[in-house]
């Protein structure tokens, strides 16, 4: 069961940039690769066939997930989110409490996160943790390594 998912107008554009670059450019490549390898003989031993065909496969599930996912995605206007709790596209300042680490990060879709920029997925396991707190509460987020608890202090949009 899939659930909608929040995006930035930017992300859906660059999601949608990137389903029909996949549709337009890369589908059209797939097929002329099997046309290319069906012309070179008897497919029952054709290495190159198989592994063309095998590729359209990928390619076609990976552009009918992004069109699931444009199905359900919405956009969200950041000016009015709510910050008096962390919602999907709030800003955090967090504080790990064991090693008074302070982070900032953007909570985002999926799609759209990057470490590096300071965007983490809200289905994360640091975004899920801190998804609905408030400012002053902790969130105790269950990672890889163990147990982390963060102090919130801050949430902007």
């Amino acid at each position: 069961m899939s659930t909608v998912s929040y995006y930035s107008a930017k992300g859906l554009k660059k999601l949608k940039k990137e389903l029909n670059y996949l549709k337009d450019i890369e589908r059209p490549r797939a097929s002329q690769a099997i046309a290319e390898a069906r012309d070179k003989g008897d497919l029952s031993e054709n290495a190159e066939y198989d592994a063309a065909k095998e590729a359209q496969g990928l390619l076609e599930l990976k552009i009918a997930k992004m069109e699931e996912t444009l199905s359900k995605a919405r956009v969200v206007d950041e000016s009015q989110l709510d910050t008096s709790k962390i919602l999907v596209h709030s800003k955090v300042k967090i504080k790990n409490t064991s090693n008074d680490v302070v982070m900032n990060y953007k909570l985002v879709a999926e799609s759209e996160a990057d470490l590096k920029a300071g965007k983490i997925s809200v289905n994360s396991p640091i975004g899920r943790g801190l998804l609905g707190k408030k400012v002053g509460e902790f969130a105790q987020v269950t990672v890889p390594n163990g147990e982390i608890r963060f102090e919130i202090l801050g949430i902007d949009r």
